[in-house]
């Protein structure tokens, strides 16, 4: 596939991550909720992976985002 096993893995962690901002209807959902949710323990890792595939930050993303 052309990618390390643990860049594939946090791809994947990523994108469920931003599903879960999306679908969310729970308005305080917060982004500690969902990087746990994910698989991440450190909240500057998901920070910098969240930044690394998506540009933005988790809250900046989160914050611009709406429930459908």
């Amino acid at each position: 596939m052309g990618q390390h096993f643990f860049d594939y893995i946090n791809r994947h962690r990523i994108e469920e991550a931003k599903r879960l901002f999306r679908q969310s209807t729970d308005a305080k959902l917060t982004v500690l909720e969902v990087l746990y949710q994910v698989g991440f323990n450190s909240k500057s890792s998901f920070n910098t992976l969240f930044r690394k595939y998506t540009g933005q930050t988790p809250t900046d993303y989160k914050n611009q985002t709406k429930p459908v």
